[in-house]
């Protein structure tokens, strides 16, 4: 029996011929085939590992659980042109769609999909759809989400040059907080009270334009046009005429029902010939005091540009605003503030907490006709004050009302203020505290965009390699010449 010559490749039509030629084609086809099913099983099961400093592309058990508990598909169109995209952007999209068969994503451009441009287009320019932009869309609630380039980078305040430098980069916190804004059943409406020469629909454009573009119903009403159900928002922007014994009882009955507002006042509202109003303040702990507060000179770093009325606050770790001093984005200005007492103690029904709070060495000015002045003067009090307020209070029957007290209404409606700080952050962290939204509890760390210097620490590691290596090299060396010495 002949036997079988599996020594194939020693013959010379193998060795040097066309099938020679042919298998190495084959096997090199064979190699780009399986490169490419397993980049697709890579990118379709989230395989890649994030060797990065700042771990963009990684998200968190926090966009995990969110994902986890999706009511409805949700499809992201990311809106970049070839060879113009953004990689990690691409990388953590992919990561997303393999945590959840319920997300998926294409890319597509604005020039070739202009149909887009109408069928997502927002109510101002502010969240209009450009390139370089993603769409959040579900199609079961028709809710969608327009985020920019200038959505996923946190900003910091140089104030040596007055200009925004990045700081931090925030994929994962705007694409997670949009999921799960566009799959939520309902949109919370805000009723922004009227009747009480408070802030009109023109006073505070900016607010309610911010508010729309987040995908909030803004209504401007009167109490006695308007049903208050225990999921709305109210707001009462500097009102200086009273509540009637009415419109106090409406809003003491939503608020029993787990009702929330939002207040906001300047430090010239005559809030002492308010009684029904500062009533319903202080059944929340929040305790107004008179003047304006003015920031020390031995205090530059808590006031601006010079101006001691426009103040600096230091912001406090509460649920609001937990997040943004996480993220780097803790840079709020108030201008002509009011101040309000720190409740040392509260009932059990009652918890207040301070969010904002001027300089140690701020103090209270009593601004009238006959003095102007802003230099302290015998008997002003002496900080630190209040700014800013959040409040959870119990009722009877197990319902949880919030309020949040502002002492300057220029955080919300001015908009050099929304452009030059984080006060646009610090609203919608607000509202979502207000609405019991689950957005302002996400927790997901915004990840460093500069990449941080090396210090002596980070060195060691690296210093004993480059002493290893060669070691290790020359000890190799060693053990193969050392037996053929006398060869």
């Amino acid at each position: 029996m002949k036997k079988v010559n599996f020594r194939f490749w020693q013959n010379p039509r193998f060795r040097y011929g066309s099938v020679s030629t042919l298998l190495v084609c084959l096997f090199f086809a064979v190699l780009v085939a399986l490169n490419g099913v397993f980049t697709t099983l890579e990118k379709r099961n989230g395989w890649r590992v994030d060797y990065s400093f700042n771990a963009l592309t990684t998200h968190s058990e926090a966009t995990t659980r969110i994902l986890d508990a999706l009511p409805h598909p949700v499809h992201i169109y990311a809106l970049f042109e070839r060879n113009e995209e953004d990689l990690p952007l691409m990388e953590l999209l992919d990561r997303y769609a393999a945590a959840s068969p319920l997300v998926t994503w294409e890319q597509t451009s604005a020039s070739l999909n202009p149909t887009l441009l109408t069928r997502f287009r927002g109510d101002t320019s502010d969240n209009a759809v450009t390139s370089n932009s993603l769409i959040v869309y579900c199609e079961a609630t028709d809710r969608f989400r327009v985020l920019s380039p200038e959505n996923f980078v946190s900003l910091t305040v140089d104030y040596e040059t007055g200009s925004f430098t990045s700081a931090n980069y925030t994929y994962e916190s705007e694409i997670t907080a949009a999921i799960d804004y566009v799959t939520r059943a309902t949109i919370p409406v805000v009723y922004v009270i009227q009747g009480h020469d408070e802030l009109d629909a023109n006073t505070s454009a900016v607010l309610s334009s911010l508010l729309m573009n987040n995908h909030y119903d803004v209504r401007y009403a009167p109490l006695s046009s308007i049903e208050l159900n225990a999921e709305d928002l109210v707001m009462f922007l500097a009102p200086v005429r009273d509540l009637t014994d009415s419109e106090l009882t409406e809003i003491t009955d939503f608020t029993a029902q787990g009702g929330s507002i939002l207040f906001a006042c300047d430090y010239s509202d005559p809030l002492v010939s308010m009684p029904n109003y500062t009533a319903l303040l202080r059944s929340y702990g929040f305790l107004p005091l008179e003047g304006v507060v003015v920031a020390s000179r031995e205090e530059p770093d808590t006031y601006y540009e010079g101006n001691r009325t426009i103040l600096l606050p230091d912001m406090y770790a509460t649920d609001v605003t937990l997040d943004l001093l996480l993220n780097g984005a803790n840079t709020l200005l108030m201008s002509t503030a009011r101040a309000f007492e720190i409740p040392e103690t509260t009932d059990n029904t009652l918890t207040v907490e301070p969010m904002l709070v001027s300089g140690e060495k701020s103090y209270l000015r009593g601004l009238s006709t006959t003095s102007t002045s802003l230099e302290k003067q015998e008997g002003d009090l002496t900080g630190p004050f209040a700014l800013a307020l959040q409040a959870r209070r119990f009722s009877p029957s197990g319902d949880v009302s919030r309020a949040i007290m502002l002492g300057s209404t220029t955080l919300l409606t001015s908009d050099y203020f929304h452009a030059m700080t984080h006060s646009q952050e610090f609203i919608i962290r607000m509202m979502d505290y207000l609405l019991d939204s689950s957005a302002s509890n996400l927790g997901i760390m915004a990840r460093a965009a500069i990449r941080p210097q090396l210090s002596a620490e980070s060195v060691t590691m690296g210093s004993i390699m480059l002493v290893a290596l060669p070691l290790a090299v020359l000890a190799a060396a060693l053990l193969i010449l050392y037996p053929r010495r006398h060869l």
